[in-house]
């Protein structure tokens, strides 16, 4: 049996960062991941280039049972300060588009920051060591491993949510979460691909691989971005972001020119352009093959002239507002994370320490807290591991 102070099972983004804080701190700290390396989804975040942090993090881009939990941590642990250690390990950097930072070189750079902020804090971190079960006595936290038993007074949980099973994921964290008397909220994939079914997959499965700008809306929300046509239904950033916010039956809308306001155009080109196929005119703004499907399918094609005023309203309104039914999603099999999990209103939102079980704690993608495509979830671990090593 070995004695630490702090054990931490996950050795992610959110188990790294509580590590090697606790470890700063002069704390025992050994890190328990199954997987036969630390950081397999920074790893494969970003391309390979891991999108680190977002300069423009507020609470706002959470979603959560409880939006205001986010909040504490968020402001003790900013984008500054974790840009502060990358560009002390001399990793360099570059903003893509909406605040979100991206490795110059390769995801290996963030990994391989953490693991040697580990080692100089004395962190162990064991690999390829599976958790096989998780006790408690009087003196603190027992786990029995593959190697072993160990014992520490404060267990972190940092082993993640469903997302991407062939990374190793499993609901581990919500077994142990409701083995210590936790609620768990209803999990379910997010930002992942939208599936079409039937007819709406029959018009567009042609077009795979093709992109465009839009804005998606579903209710109140709305994300401007490139949406991409697969094979199975829809991506990319906009779709991704929506599909957060999308429950199965929900209207979806998608706004094809959100860069311009369509009945001025239209009314332009039935002026300027009297004579052209309105199918030419759509595909000098969007891509020629969906102009045509577009045409084919959800507008009429004739020369502009011929267009009366209600006829050039419903082409502005399908322009604006082309209705999309989703027949689900690509499950967690795609999915970037993991929407629910462990219940906020369970933990301290300044520690991250269970309300029910001292000295037991919850971090990073485990808990009811999901954020944007950008660059969030990764600022999330961040935070929510530094607010448990601090306390642990």
């Amino acid at each position: 049996m070995s004695d630490f102070d702090v054990l931490i099972i996950g050795g992610g983004a959110a188990g790294l960062m509580c590590a090697l804080t606790a470890g700063q701190r002069g704390k025992r700290v050994v890190v328990i991941e199954h997987a036969d390396r630390c950081g397999k989804k920074i790893l494969m975040s970003g391309g390979g280039r891991c999108n680190f942090t977002n300069t423009g993090v507020t609470p706002a881009q959470y979603l959560s049972a409880n939006p205001h939990f986010c909040k504490s941590a968020l402001a003790r642990y900013t984008p500054n300060d974790f840009i502060e250690m990358v560009e002390r390990h001399g990793i360099a950097y570059h903003e893509k588009e909406l605040g979100q930072l991206f490795c110059d070189e390769s995801s290996k750079q963030i990994v391989r920051m953490l693991l040697d902020e580990c080692e100089w804090a004395g962190v162990r971190i064991e690999t390829g060591c599976s958790v096989e079960s998780v006790g408690q006595d009087d003196a603190g936290f027992n786990v029995r491993t593959a190697r072993g038993m160990l014992k520490a007074p404060s267990l972190v949980v940092a082993c993640g949510g469903l997302s991407i099973p062939r990374m190793g994921a499993t609901g581990f964290g919500y077994q142990l979460a409701r083995q210590f008397g936790h609620d768990v909220l209803p999990t379910r994939a997010g930002l992942v691909p939208l599936t079409l079914s039937g007819t709406h997959l029959e018009r567009l499965e042609d077009l795979s691989g093709l992109s465009l700008p839009i804005e998606a809306r579903c209710g109140k929300q709305s994300f401007s971005n490139a949406m991409l046509i697969t094979h199975r239904g829809l991506s990319g950033p906009a779709i991704l972001q929506i599909s957060s916010y999308w429950r199965e039956g929900d209207a979806l809308t998608i706004n094809l020119l959100p860069g311009d306001d369509i009945p001025p155009l239209l009314s332009q080109w039935q002026t300027d352009r009297r004579d052209a196929q309105l199918q030419t005119l759509l595909g000098e703004v969007l891509p020629k093959r969906f102009a045509q499907r577009l045409t084919e399918h959800w507008l009429p094609n004739r020369p502009m002239r011929q267009f009366n005023s209600p006829e050039l309203d419903h082409i502005a309104r399908t322009l604006a507002a082309w209705p999309i039914i989703a027949s689900g999603t690509e499950g967690y099999r795609t999915a970037e994370v993991t929407l629910g999990g462990v219940d906020t209103d369970g933990l301290s939102s300044s520690t991250m320490m269970s309300k029910h079980v001292p000295g037991l704690y919850f971090i990073g993608e485990v808990v009811d807290v999901t954020g944007w495509l950008g660059g969030y979830n990764f600022q999330w671990a961040w935070a929510s591991g530094r607010a448990a090593g601090m306390a642990a």
